[in-house]
């Protein structure tokens, strides 16, 4: 089972970095619902172990090519989401203090805290893309012109699996040019 959800996160993640085209520096944010990938309502059963999974998908993965991972904790921590504080001093963000348990704050984001080298958290964060998984409702940490990304991975587990990208907004009207890179 836990093989399975770490392939899946995989490929999900490897999908949307394909299509977000991220550079090094760049932030993806990911909300993840233990519960969710293991068949039951958010936030009812907080499971370690897939989390576990989860974040050991896709963390190499991002560390590998240089992009910060922003774990979102759950909403009994308001959503704040863990950094390392590397991150947080690069994007002058301010640090608050808590530290997530799996029934306060998550699962996945306990395990981002654990791995992290030097783990801190924040209340918010304005990141380049974002994996939802399992309808933790993560786009108040996306940049304002979000862009819906359809991969091939529908669900890791039995959670719902929401990607976006995003991009700079439109501005000039009927007149205005735009950099076609940038879409």
């Amino acid at each position: 089972m836990f093989e399975e959800i770490a392939a899946q996160a995989k490929t999900a993640v490897s999908e949307l970095l394909d299509a977000a085209k991220l550079n090094a520096g760049d932030m993806l944010v990911v909300g993840c619902s233990s519960s969710e990938i293991g068949g039951h309502d958010i936030g009812s059963s907080s499971n370690v172990e897939i989390a576990n999974a989860v974040f050991g998908a896709i963390y190499p993965i991002l560390k590998e090519k240089g992009i910060y991972l922003a774990a979102q904790c759950c909403e009994h921590l308001n959503r704040a989401l863990i950094i390392e504080k590397e991150a947080a001093l690069k994007n002058g963000l301010e640090i608050v203090n808590v530290v997530p348990q799996p029934k306060a704050g998550g699962s996945f984001a306990s395990a981002a805290y654990a791995n992290f080298e030097h783990p801190v958290a924040v209340e918010h964060v304005s990141a380049q893309a974002g994996m939802d998984i399992g309808d933790t409702l993560i786009g108040m940490h996306l940049q304002r012109v979000a862009v819906p990304v359809r991969l091939s991975v529908r669900k890791i587990g039995e959670a719902n699996l929401t990607c976006a990208r995003t991009r700079p907004k439109f501005i000039g009207g009927e007149r205005a040019h735009y950099d076609e890179t940038l879409k």
